[in-house]
Formats: C-alpha cells, sequence, structure tokens
C-alpha cells in the first residue's frame, strides 16, 4: 500500500509539472521560430506618361515564416508605411478603383527561388493624392523546390491593374543597406508521402480441401509374464540388422568357435599326456 501511495504521488506531481511548464516554453518557440525586420526602403518611383520621377521612403516591417518546406508554398509578411513625411501620388489621371499594390521581396541562396509576391489593395484615389499603402499586412507567396538556407530583403513595389501591367514602377534605390535574413527551406518528409502502386484484383485464392489427414498410431504397450511394461522400439534395433531379426547371430558363431578350440586344444593335450 505504501509503495501505490508513493508511486501515486510521483504521478501527479510530474503532471503538474508538466502542466504548468508549456505557458512559459510556447512563447519561447514563438519568438525563435520567427522574425521581424523593420527597414527604411529608398524607392524611386516612375508614373507612366509623366517625366518627373518620385522619390520616397516606407518604412517595411517584414516577417519571416517559422517554417518553410519544399514543395509547399510559403508566406512572408509585408507591412509598408510612408516615412520621412513622404507620400508617393497619383498621376493626374488618378487610380481606378480596381488598382492593386504589388509587394515583392528578393530572395537569393536558393536555385530556382528569387522573389516573393503578395497583392494589396489601396482603394480609389484622386488625381495627384497620395496613394494610401494597404492597413493589413501585405502575404507574399512563394514556393520553392530546393531545400537550403535562402537571403531575404525588400523589392519593388508597384501599382496597376496587373503584375505584368504596372502604370507606377518604384525600385529600391539602397538595397546594399537594408537588413538581410535568413530563410531556411527543410526537405519535405518522403516517409508519409509515399504512394504504393500495385495491383491487387481482391481475387486472392487460398484451396483448402478440407481432407488433411493426420494419422497417429498408438500402440498399447505389452506386459510380461514378469508384470513389467515392454515397449517395441519405433525404429530399426541397434543390432544392425533391423527391429525385425532379433539378437545378432554373430556372437553365437564366436562362442561355438571358441567352444570347439577349447575341446580341441584339450584332446591334444590330452593324447600327448599319454604317450
Amino acid at each position: 500500500m505504501r509503495v501505490r501511495s508513493v508511486l501515486s504521488v510521483t504521478v501527479l506531481a510530474g503532471g503538474l509539472v508538466l502542466f504548468l511548464q508549456p505557458t512559459g516554453a510556447a512563447v519561447s518557440e514563438v519568438r525563435q521560430s520567427s522574425a521581424v525586420i523593420t527597414d527604411v526602403v529608398e524607392y524611386q518611383c516612375t508614373t507612366t506618361g509623366a517625366t518627373e520621377k518620385q522619390n520616397i521612403k516606407v518604412k517595411v516591417e517584414m516577417t519571416m515564416p517559422a517554417t518553410a518546406t519544399t514543395g509547399e508554398q510559403m508566406s512572408i509578411g509585408w507591412q509598408g508605411t510612408y516615412a520621412d513625411g513622404t507620400g508617393l501620388k497619383a498621376p493626374a489621371t488618378g487610380l481606378t478603383a480596381d488598382t492593386s499594390l504589388y509587394a515583392y521581396a528578393s530572395i537569393s541562396g536558393l536555385t530556382g527561388l528569387t522573389s516573393a509576391t503578395g497583392v494589396g489593395t489601396p482603394g480609389t484615389v484622386g488625381a495627384n493624392q497620395v496613394i494610401p499603402l494597404p492597413t493589413t499586412p501585405v502575404s507574399l507567396s512563394t514556393t520553392s523546390s530546393n531545400a537550403g538556407t535562402a537571403t531575404v530583403r525588400p523589392a519593388a513595389l508597384n501599382f496597376g491593374t496587373a503584375a505584368n501591367a504596372p502604370s507606377i514602377k518604384c525600385a529600391v534605390q539602397n538595397q546594399d543597406a537594408l537588413t538581410t535574413y535568413p530563410l531556411t527551406v527543410a526537405a519535405a518528409d518522403q516517409t508519409g508521402t509515399e504512394t504504393e502502386t500495385g495491383t491487387d484484383t481482391g481475387t486472392e485464392t487460398d484451396t483448402d480441401t478440407g481432407t488433411e489427414t493426420e494419422t497417429e498410431t498408438e500402440t498399447e504397450p505389452e506386459t510380461g509374464g514378469n508384470g513389467k511394461v515392454q515397449q517395441t522400439p519405433s525404429g530399426p534395433a541397434a543390432t544392425g540388422g533391423g527391429g525385425e531379426r532379433g539378437p545378432d547371430g554373430r556372437m553365437f558363431l564366436l562362442t561355438g568357435s571358441l567352444l570347439i578350440l577349447t575341446a580341441t586344444t584339450g584332446l591334444l593335450l590330452r593324447r600327448r599326456a599319454w604317450r
């Protein structure tokens, strides 16, 4: 009873320790698995139909994904606000309601992966008015086919009704001064995604005739005249001639030969004694 009581107290105490620990551990894990980068990016913007270029500064906050796996889409958070009193103005014709903001991140270090792209909505803007940046984070998406570590930086910022047809293009001017952060892409686990291909006809045949015969013969033990049990040997007797031939006759021949030899020797000795 005492042993059971001690074990119960030990298990209860261990359970309380496990229950109380995760609160602090979860916060630490989140802080270590993601990173936020804040940079002031200097852009030079070119507007279609306008000769004058605009220089603006945007404070960009980027959030790296906690995990990234090959073959799966990953997301990099992008949040931008104007800095140092600058702001991008719309052209004289204004911006239509279907105009979108296209934010980019440059990615280097992984073969076949160069950028991530996200789309935001600035809304309708009148002529020569400052174009508002999205107030909610923009998700920049991309997919890597290769595992490894890449370097991420803020990149271009465009506006237009289509990604391949921007009406305003803003290029980064201080790329080398921007903070970089490593993005780690892990290889996908193949053990859970392998598909075994085979043909199963569903007609597996196992023929059982039901006529399996197992013969077991039990021989009743014989009793001799002295009441002792006599068992018949199941295999050949250790006589060299099999169980049916009985004792080996060579013993009798040898004994007879010795008797004859003895008798002959005796007669010879007796005959000499008579002489």
